[in-house]
């Protein structure tokens, strides 16, 4: 034990936290998946399990190999990979293919492994934001040349990501504005910013709704979900009502390990709407654990905010920190029936490779900075990414 220490750096409470989340998806992952192999008809409940502890494992394995990287070079990383990620999307609209019945063009395959791409764009896009803030944090910014350096790019993933996955578009959205806002940026330029989003999405949508075969299905999903919410009828109604039933049935200590009945019904059931498993099975006791320590979790992140000794530290840790709690939130509003369906998995206890992955890539970047002692602002902000490119090829 005292070897595996030696070699792990950073916040240790955070370590802890992330290995007791993984270990505690064990059991609701194995009892939910029954839905997938006596309903859906896919593989065997051991399988899943087996399947989900070798993603969490890969998972580990990204956050030892992230958090040894010195975070000075995520900042011009974060500019190598913009485009990369770009192109990513381009190809995932066009070429995306279905898994477990979600929208095709969210998804794409990388030797057989499905792969969520808005996922990745999401998180590079962040690196990217607390890069430019933390460059120009001594500056007067000029709201022009920002629109260029700035908001260009993120127009351009979020108009990307935007056609299949409006949830994850919001969220990504509303991020960047609260970084920008923590990170100095006028407030008075976010608001005009904020604006031609609202005005960007009413375009799209009555895009949309002129078009529909050129984005089958997309605004009425969104129109549907919104006017199911709170109201019988609809797919989405219906999964929510199998939630609420759920936490109603488990009570206060739950019924049981593996004794869930409505796994059985939640399509669902392993990802969006695990929490309402884990209710079910665990009771509101176990609610209340996961809910306490996903607030943990946020805590030891404003504590390595507070800690460190950078500006780009600071916001880099906050933009892919805070999103790895609200996705949380969210997804626990929906089982709960306080928030429309959105699609967001509970971060590292929800199956999904691309989900755990770019959460342990997150967790590995925070991890990074608080293992930080030495870094400054000048060398975090002069690396230039081709001096990063030909170190890492060397």
């Amino acid at each position: 034990m005292k070897t595996i220490f030696q070699h792990i750096k950073g916040d240790k409470t955070i370590w802890a936290i992330v290995a007791i989340l993984a270990i505690l998806s064990f059991m609701p992952v194995y009892s939910a998946s029954t839905n997938l192999v006596y309903v859906v008809g896919s593989g065997s409940t051991l399988g899943h399990l087996v399947k989900h502890i070798v993603l969490l494992i890969m998972g580990f394995a990204i956050i030892y190999g992230v958090h040894k990287v010195p975070y000075r070079y995520f900042s011009g990383g974060s500019v190598l990979m913009l485009p990369v990620v770009i192109v990513l999307l381009v190809f995932t609209l066009s070429q995306g293919t279905t898994i477990g019945g979600a929208n095709a063009s969210r998804w794409i395959r990388i030797g057989g492994v499905g792969f969520q791409t808005s996922t990745l764009a999401g998180l590079v896009l962040m690196v990217y934001v607390a890069r430019y803030l933390a460059k120009n944090k001594e500056n007067t910014i000029n709201f022009k040349e920002s629109l260029w350096q700035l908001w260009m790019p993120v127009a351009a993933v979020l108009i990307l990501i935007l056609p299949a996955n409006f949830s994850t578009t919001a969220i990504i959205f509303l991020m960047i504005l609260m970084v920008t806002f923590i990170g100095g940026y006028p407030i008075k330029y976010i608001g005009l910013i904020l604006g031609s989003g609202i005005v960007a999405l009413s375009i799209f949508v009555l895009i949309a709704k002129a078009f529909p075969d050129a984005m089958p299905n997309r605004v009425q999903t969104w129109q549907s979900r919104i006017e199911n919410f709170h109201q019988e009828g609809g797919k989405e109604a219906y999964q929510v009502e199998k939630a609420k039933i759920a936490i109603a049935t488990g009570g206060t200590f739950g019924v049981g390990p593996g004794k869930s009945v409505q796994k059985n019904f939640l399509p669902q059931s392993t990802s969006d709407f695990i929490f309402a498993i884990i209710v079910e099975e665990y009771g509101l006791v176990g609610g209340f654990l996961i809910v306490s320590i996903y607030f943990l979790l946020l805590f030891r992140i404003f504590v390595v905010i507070k800690v460190t000794t950078t500006v780009f530290g600071t916001l880099l840790v906050l933009g892919v920190g805070v999103p790895i709690i609200f996705q949380a939130m969210i997804n626990m509003a929906v089982a709960t029936n306080l928030f429309p369906v959105t699609g967001q998995t509970l971060p590292l206890i929800s199956s999904g490779g691309t989900s755990i992955w770019m959460t342990c890539f997150a967790l590995g970047m925070i991890l990074s900075v608080s293992a930080s002692k030495e870094e400054t602002e000048e060398d975090i902000l002069d690396d230039n990414p081709l001096d990063i490119l030909h170190e890492t090829i060397d």
